[in-house]
């Protein structure tokens, strides 16, 4: 929030719309506002994320992204490809384990 604006967002869902279904809970919907980017703010939602997850028990979680490199600065791997659900292209999917 900035102000009473929101200006940047992420959920978790038990599948991001694709065809792995057995890669769950699966980080949805990050996004910031374009005036807020590249200030960090999408790794503090992500590792705020990870941190919540492992603190219920759950310690991996999954992303389908078409985003390259972007994941990967906030300790995210490549896992493989998927098939996202009524789209062609395959998009890649990522995982983090939390320690």
């Amino acid at each position: 929030m900035e102000n009473d604006a929101i200006i940047a967002g992420a959920g978790v869902i038990e599948n991001d719309f694709h065809d792995r279904k057995d890669l769950s809970p699966n980080v949805c919907a990050v996004y910031v506002e374009k005036d807020f980017r590249n200030q960090g703010i999408a790794g503090k939602m992500l590792d705020f994320i990870c941190k919540d997850m492992k603190a219920m028990g759950i310690d991996t979680l999954y992303l389908l992204t078409d985003h390259t490199a972007f994941y990967e600065r906030y300790g995210w791997n490549f896992l493989c490809m998927a098939q996202g659900d009524g789209e062609e292209a395959l998009s890649r999917m990522y995982f983090h384990k939390q320690d």
